[in-house]
């Protein structure tokens, strides 16, 4: 009876124990395995955007925006320049011809080779953003921002007065206002897309920023 009774104590108590040995460790390896995919550089738990990398629109948008903005320009070069201006609407729209060796929209024209340097320094930083850049709308926002540089250094690099002097072809002239081109259109519309963005708390890599939600958290 004694004997008997004393066994299964010993099996009872012997049991659990290799079992939660066994267990405790595997939890803890999967626990383990997951924060490194999901858990974010500043501690926030993001879940990194799946699929490939939204470089190839970045590039189609810029492409097709710098050439669009060149072939204008050599248009309007072609058969505006040095003749009376065209009426789009009225006196309030039109087109015409103006080399501008400032900046968009005709500011800091004693500035250009400033200028060319800082749409240089644009270009290599939106490259350097495009590495990580999983979010469409990003990429639609740079494309614009990179075509329109381009388009613009491209008039700094090769036009007259000579390479970083360039005068910048401007062409649309909006009464009470100024006188621009397609490629300053891009970079403000490319401007203005990035800033929504950011109000929006999106990031190029496709994640959402946390601090709202984490002011709202007590510590």
């Amino acid at each position: 009876m004694i004997s008997t009774q004393g066994s299964p104590q010993t099996r009872d108590d012997a049991v659990p124990s290799p079992a939660d040995a066994v267990e405790v460790p595997v939890a803890e390896s999967a626990g383990s395995a997951e924060p490194t995919e999901t858990v974010s550089e500043d501690g926030a738990a993001d879940e990194r955007p799946k699929g490939q990398r939204r470089v190839g629109v970045l590039l189609v948008v810029a492409v097709l925006a710098f050439l669009i903005d060149l072939g204008s320009k050599l248009l309007v070069v072609a058969r505006l320049e040095n003749h009376a201006a065209i009426k789009v609407i009225g006196d309030v729209v039109t087109f015409q011809v103006i080399r501008n060796s400032g900046a968009a929209f005709g500011m800091g024209q004693a500035l250009t080779v400033v200028f060319t340097m800082i749409a240089s320094a644009v270009i290599v930083v939106i490259w350097r953003i495009a590495r990580r850049l999983y979010s469409l709308p990003w990429a639609l926002a740079l494309g614009l921002l990179l075509g329109g540089a381009l388009g613009n250094l491209t008039d700094r690099l090769f036009r007259s007065p000579g390479v970083f002097r360039g005068h910048v072809v401007d062409f649309i002239s909006v009464q009470h206002f100024a006188v621009f081109n397609l490629a300053d259109s891009a970079i403000v519309c490319g401007g203005i897309l990035v800033v929504l963005l950011s109000f929006r708390g999106s990031n190029p890599d496709g994640t959402v920023h946390q601090q709202v939600e984490k002011a709202g958290k007590p510590e």
